[in-house]
């Protein structure tokens, strides 16, 4: 069980050690909130209590108990409980893009709204989800659950990114010059010239585009490559400098208000 800075707060992460893509996730937050992260995979799940509160595309959303959370592999968002004394629960699967392609036969899956309101369909991902959690060692029993989970949710799959998700797709060259310079300073200048806009024209349009700031966004990059390098097995020192934060006390604390775990405990727990 991970420890949060409150002890209200409890989340569980796990990897089954014979499917790479796949980091599976338990949370009950009354506390904690989270600030803007990413994950890089599709984060498909279901609130089973509660209702969460988190900022998606530039705009504020509840996602409360029996509906389901649908979050594309590039969308920055918050979270936090919206009921002051009840707890946000939720279950979540994070899936590769290509492994969600290899299971899904389809190319180009794409979610327009993070909270679908199926209380069945809710139901049956968090059944899925938590059959899962407890069939990690059973590989047949994992994998045909997994393709369960990606069947149950087909429904609400766009094929074919929408108009926003393309407009957004103008700044992919800025993204991997972020990608490839986590490591350094990067300033407003750099990455307007990468875009090929006036600094000030790259930034409004930047964040109208992908609903944060370029260095929020940088950020829940960095952030994002940690988890990685951690889930590798590095030490968080390491990591720290490989992603461009100053030392192993910053990567520790933007770690935990992003994921709500210290760097530290989030590679333990991933080993168990």
């Amino acid at each position: 069980m991970l420890q949060f800075e409150h002890a209200s707060d409890q989340a569980q992460y796990r990897r089954p050690a014979h499917r790479a893509g796949v980091e599976l996730y338990h949370a009950s937050i009354l506390r904690h909130r989270f600030e803007p992260h990413l994950h890089e995979a599709f984060g498909l799940g279901a609130i089973t209590a509660g209702v969460g509160r988190f900022r998606w595309r530039g705009a504020e959303h509840l996602a409360p108990r029996a509906t389901l959370m649908l979050m594309n592999p590039a969308d920055i968002h918050t979270g936090q409980t919206e009921i002051v004394d009840q707890a946000w629960g939720y279950r979540m699967a994070y899936l590769d893009e290509a492994l969600l392609q290899e299971l899904s036969g389809e190319r180009d899956w794409w979610f327009d709204a993070a909270v679908a309101h199926d209380a069945a369909s809710a139901a049956r991902v968090a059944a899925l989800i938590a059959g899962l959690w407890e069939a990690r060692d059973d590989g047949l029993a994992f994998d045909s659950r997994l393709l369960q989970l990606v069947q149950a949710l087909r429904p609400h799959v766009r094929i074919g990114r929408p108009a926003r998700a393309e407009a957004g797709m103008r700044f992919a060259p800025v993204l991997d010059f972020m990608r490839t310079h986590l490591e350094q300073k990067l300033t407003l200048e750099q990455l307007a010239a990468v875009a090929g806009l006036s600094p000030f024209h790259f930034l409004r349009s930047f964040k109208a585009q992908l609903g944060a700031t370029p260095q929020q966004q940088l950020m829940a990059l960095r952030l994002f490559e940690a988890k990685r390098l951690l889930g590798l097995g590095q030490a968080p020192a390491e990591v720290a400098a490989a992603v461009g934060l100053t030392d192993q006390a910053h990567l520790t604390r933007a770690f935990a208000q992003r994921y709500g775990v210290t760097p530290g405990r989030y590679r333990e727990q991933l080993r168990r």
